[in-house]
């Protein structure tokens, strides 16, 4: 492939966001580039969400990359919530219209879109790292990257930062400009998969005494469940053994059910935390997915959130192509951002509401299950926790 020197849009970060605005781009024939600092191997194996929601579903569709998706993803119509010994199913499609989420790891989404990619013939460069964005506030702005061990220029009219909350295009717009508003939680996951047939059909969110579980899946034979552990915790410091127990006491339920447990195979860290940082655009460079903003995730916003910022782009780029009129640019931060916060506060309370905090009192905690059990007794609150769940439409 000849390296470019000059298109339309740089996008840099080739997540999903990344390769998701790159795919929309092509197809409304917007010249893009797609810089990636990581080689291919390193990007498809990242693990990060497994929960998509419908609007995300419809705009891989959209776009010509949902099929393997359709073929494998697992549809789910709901979740359940437990707390005191009890089960609680919130019921998607009937609270939601319709709505409901898949379960298809971002690792997968990353891969049919960089297949796609890579057969259209557009313009993705691995082990291209950016070193620095010149002239966000010009016409012109220029990415400065290395590949290949060559020092490279790519002019562009705009520059997307899909680099994540350590990436180099954010750090191109003046400090001054920018405002940053974040929350650290006094938790962390301990997150696992492991070699086990999930041990329920749907999601279970757990509150619990002993602290918050998720159980979850990646597949009919492969679990993916977490466990809320301290800040800090090494993850080697839990033997399997330990881990399974443990989660078991946290899904204990009054009646029938069982763990099933297996081999783990992988084990990690994470950290939860909040964060937004506005505008999410400045002179030519535009923010999308956690280059602006980060949820924790209880919620399963983070993907989406991301889904959802590029479509809005993506949709301002061709107003832009085909009437000349910049107002969908104009107007992307405000939009983007309304819909951002509406996840930042869904993500919190649902953090809030099934965790454990350290210094957590007797009435934190009946506080707690009061908002449990409403949810399990009004139709109002559980359409709520529904309908932000599923996903808010995109607009």
């Amino acid at each position: 492939m000849t390296t470019p020197d000059r298109t339309i849009v740089a996008v840099v970060g080739a997540g999903p966001a990344g390769l998701l605005l790159a795919r929309l781009l092509h197809r409304a024939g917007i010249g893009c580039v797609v810089l990636e600092s990581r080689d291919r191997a390193y990007v498809e194996r990242r693990q990060r969400a497994g929960i998509l929601e419908q609007g995300t579903v419809d705009a891989l569709r959209a776009c010509g990359a949902a099929g393997r998706l359709d073929r494998e993803g697992l549809a789910h119509d709901g979740i359940e919530l437990r707390w005191n010994g009890r089960g609680h199913r919130i019921d998607l499609p009937s609270l939601t219209e319709g709505r409901r989420v898949w379960v298809y790891a971002q690792t997968e989404v990353v891969k049919d879109l960089v297949a796609l990619h890579l057969a259209d013939g557009a313009p993705l460069l691995f082990d291209a790292e950016v070193t620095a964005v010149t002239g966000a506030d010009t016409e012109r702005p220029v990415v400065h990257y290395t590949h290949e061990g060559a020092e490279r220029t790519l002019a562009c009219d705009y520059v997307v930062g899909c680099d994540g909350f350590h990436g180099v295009v954010r750090t191109a717009i003046p400090e001054g400009e920018l405002r940053t508003f974040e929350r650290a939680y006094p938790y962390a996951w301990l997150g696992i998969l492991a070699d086990a047939p999930p041990s329920c059909e749907e999601l279970i969110y757990a509150h619990s005494p002993r602290g918050f579980a998720l159980h979850s899946m990646r597949s009919p034979s492969v679990s993916r469940l977490y466990l809320q552990v301290p800040v800090g915790t090494d993850p080697a410091a839990w033997s399997d053994e330990q881990i399974w127990d443990e989660l078991e006491a946290r899904f204990a339920v009054d009646g029938p059910w069982r763990l099933n447990r297996g081999p783990v195979t992988q084990r990690s860290v994470l950290p939860l935390r909040s964060h937004v940082t506005e505008p999410m655009r400045w002179g030519r460079i535009l923010l999308a997915g956690d280059a602006a903003h980060i949820v924790p995730p209880t919620g399963a916003k983070g993907l989406n959130l991301a889904v959802s910022d590029v479509v809005l782009l993506a949709r301002a780029f061709a107003e832009q192509a085909s009437t000349g009129s910049a107002a969908g640019l104009d107007a992307y931060s405000d939009a983007c951002l309304r819909r951002v916060w509406r996840a930042e506060h869904f993500s919190w309370f649902m953090t809030t509401t099934l965790h454990t905090a350290p210094d957590q009192n007797p009435f934190d905690t009946r506080l707690q299950l009061a908002q449990l059990d409403r949810i399990a007794a009004s139709p109002h609150a559980a359409a709520e926790l529904a309908q932000n769940y599923a996903g808010l439409p995109v607009h």
